[in-house]
């Protein structure tokens, strides 16, 4: 766990997301709140926050931090806990919608933005992926000598 004893208590923001997604069933469902297992979006909501005021309790080292909110006032960033909840967000509409169709996929859990703290604010930008080359070598082995 980092040592936030010198920091000081600042105002802290952050933003996360996940995508969810469906066919055209599960969505006709949820819009009509007609899901088995309830209102998708609302429970998928309340267990966001959940899961973010629980986050030092699932992932190692993460600080106990007291949010209000989306935010908080102290030492250390909430990108954990705002990462959290958009993941545990989305599983939750995974598991209230499974009994539908199985053909659903979770993408994109990223941390939109952060503010507060010593460290500059944070703007998410698309990461631009290079394309490498694949193919296997084929070019003929060097041999140096003969046994």
């Amino acid at each position: 766990m980092v040592d936030v004893t010198d920091k000081h208590v600042t105002i802290r923001k952050a933003t996360a997301k996940a995508v969810v997604k469906v066919g055209h069933d599960i969505i006709k469902l949820i819009k009509e709140n007609a899901m088995k297992k309830g209102d998708v979006l609302s429970i998928a909501q309340v267990a966001g926050i959940s899961a973010a005021k629980k986050t030092s309790d699932i992932i190692p080292l993460c600080h106990n931090i007291p949010l209000t909110k989306i935010k908080c006032q102290g030492k250390t960033g909430v990108e954990m806990e705002a990462l959290t909840a958009a993941s545990v967000s989305a599983l939750t509409v995974y598991d209230m919608c499974k009994a539908v169709s199985h053909n659903i996929k979770i993408t994109d859990i990223v941390l939109l933005n952060k503010s507060g703290g010593t460290k500059s604010d944070y703007q998410h930008e698309e990461i631009v992926l290079r394309d490498y080359e694949t193919s296997p070598i084929t070019k003929d082995p060097v041999f140096i000598g003969h046994i």
